[in-house]
C-alpha cells in the first residue's frame, strides 16, 4: 500500500495489526498509531461538537420564539381592530341641521315630548334617514344651561359602551342670532352677483322672503326670477306693467315703472328690516302713510333701536349671544341706507355685502369673547 498517496486514518484492528511502518510508506496523507510511523489523527472531542451544536440550537429556539410572539401580537392587533371598528361610534358626528330636527318632531309637538329636565326638554323624533333619535332641546334662558349643553356634549363624545347613550350629533338654534345675518349675507350676495358679478346686470325685480329659500343647512338662496329683467341697454329701462310685491317694491318702480338694480336693494333693505323687527311692511303699526323705513329711521334718530328689534335678539350681558345695540344699530342704519327713498342715496349691493360681512365679525368677536362660538359658516 506504499506510494498510493492514500489519506485517512490507518485502523489498527483486523488484517491491520500484521502491517509495519514500511507498508504505509510515501503515503503523506494517513494519519494513526504511532506505530505507523506517521502522524497522530486531530479527533473533534465532545465538547468541541458541543461548543458549535448548542450555541446553534438556542439560537434557532430564540428565532422561533420570536416569530411565535410576533404572530401572537399581530393577531391580537387585528382582533382589538374589529372589535374597535364594530363596537366603537365614529368621532366624526353626522350634520344635522335645526331645520331637519323641526322636521323630524314636527316641529317640536308635544304629542313627541318624552320627558323635560332642569334645563331642557327631551323629544322623540326620527331623522330623514329613518333613524330613531331622542333630541335634548336645552333651554338657554335658564341659568348654568348652556354650560350644561357643553359638559354633555364633551362627556358623551369621549366615551363609548354599548349601554351608554350614543351622541349623534348637535346643533345650535342659531336662528335668533346669528343666523339671520348669514342669511342676509347669502341674499346680499347672490344680488351682488346679479348686478355686477354676470355680464349683463339682472334685476330680480320682486325680492321678498317668499322668493328666498333655505337648505338643509339653513343657506338661502334666491328665488323666482319670473319678472327679473335684463339691463343690456343701460343701467335702467321702463316697465309698463307693476309686478312686483307691495311692501317691498322701490317707489320709483311702482309709480313711474323704472326698474333698476337701486329697486332690489331698495327691496333689500326692507327684507332686512323685517328679518330683525319681525315687522312686516305691510303690518298696521304703520299709520298717517308710513313705511317701514321711516319707522325705523325714527328709532335710530331717538337712539333707541332695541325697542324695534326682535326680542328673541336681545338680552343681557350674562347671555352668551346676545345682540348688542351696536351691531343692532348698524344692521338697521344699512338697511335704512339701502331703502333710502332716492335711488341715488341707495348703496350698491357689493357695499352691502361689505358693510354686513363687517358686522358679522365684529358680531362673533363679541360673542367669542362671552364663551360661545356662533355660526361656524366662514366669512368668505
Amino acid at each position: 500500500m506504499s506510494s498510493n498517496s492514500l489519506q485517512g486514518e490507518i485502523p489498527t484492528g483486523g488484517p491491520f495489526k500484521n502491517f509495519s511502518a514500511e507498508s504505509f510508506v510515501l503515503n503523506q496523507g494517513l494519519c494513526g498509531a504511532s506505530q505507523f510511523q506517521v502522524p497522530p489523527c486531530k479527533r473533534k472531542t465532545r465538547m468541541s461538537i458541543l461548543k458549535y451544536v448548542i450555541p446553534g440550537i438556542l439560537s434557532a429556539m430564540l428565532l422561533a420564539t420570536s416569530i411565535f410572539w410576533m404572530l401572537m401580537f399581530c393577531r391580537k392587533k387585528n382582533a382589538n381592530a374589529a372589535a374597535h371598528t364594530i363596537l366603537t361610534p365614529q368621532v366624526l358626528w353626522r350634520r344635522v341641521s335645526y331645520l331637519e330636527l323641526l322636521s323630524a318632531t314636527d316641529g317640536f309637538n308635544e304629542s313627541n315630548l318624552i320627558g323635560t329636565g332642569g334645563f331642557g326638554s327631551v323629544y322623540k323624533g326620527t331623522l330623514s334617514d329613518g333613524i330613531e333619535v331622542a333630541i335634548k332641546v336645552f333651554n338657554l334662558e335658564l341659568e348654568g344651561a348652556f354650560t350644561s349643553f357643553e359638559v354633555e356634549c364633551e362627556v358623551l363624545s369621549n366615551v363609548y359602551h354599548r349601554n351608554l347613550v350614543k351622541v349623534i350629533s348637535c346643533c345650535s338654534q342659531i336662528d335668533f342670532k346669528g343666523l339671520r345675518l348669514d342669511i342676509m349675507i347669502d341674499v346680499a350676495s347672490a344680488l351682488e352677483y346679479l348686478h355686477q358679478g354676470y355680464e349683463v346686470p339682472i334685476v330680480h325685480c320682486d325680492l321678498k322672503p317668499s322668493n328666498i329659500l333655505l337648505d338643509d343647512n339653513m343657506v338661502a338662496h334666491v328665488a323666482d326670477f319670473g319678472i327679473a329683467r335684463l339691463l343690456s341697454g343701460g343701467d335702467s329701462m321702463t316697465q309698463t306693467m307693476t309686478l312686483a310685491t307691495i311692501g317691498y317694491i322701490a317707489p320709483e318702480y311702482g309709480t313711474e315703472g323704472i326698474v333698476t338694480r337701486r329697486g332690489d336693494v331698495y327691496s333689500f333693505g326692507i327684507i332686512v328690516m323685517e328679518t330683525f323687527t319681525r315687522r312686516k311692511p305691510t303690518d298696521e303699526i304703520y299709520v298717517g302713510g308710513m313705511r317701514i323705513n321711516q319707522w325705523v329711521t325714527n328709532f335710530l334718530v331717538a337712539d333707541a333701536i332695541v325697542e324695534v328689534m326682535d326680542s328673541t335678539l336681545l338680552g343681557t350681558e350674562e347671555d352668551h349671544d346676545f345682540m348688542s345695540k351696536e351691531c343692532s344699530s348698524s344692521i338697521m342704519r344699512l338697511a335704512v341706507v339701502c331703502s333710502a327713498e332716492s335711488p341715488e342715496e341707495r348703496i350698491n349691493m357689493q357695499e352691502a355685502v361689505a358693510i354686513l360681512k363687517t358686522i358679522k365679525i365684529k358680531f362673533s368677536k363679541d360673542s367669542t369673547a362671552r364663551g360661545k362660538v356662533l355660526s361656524r359658516r366662514p366669512i368668505s
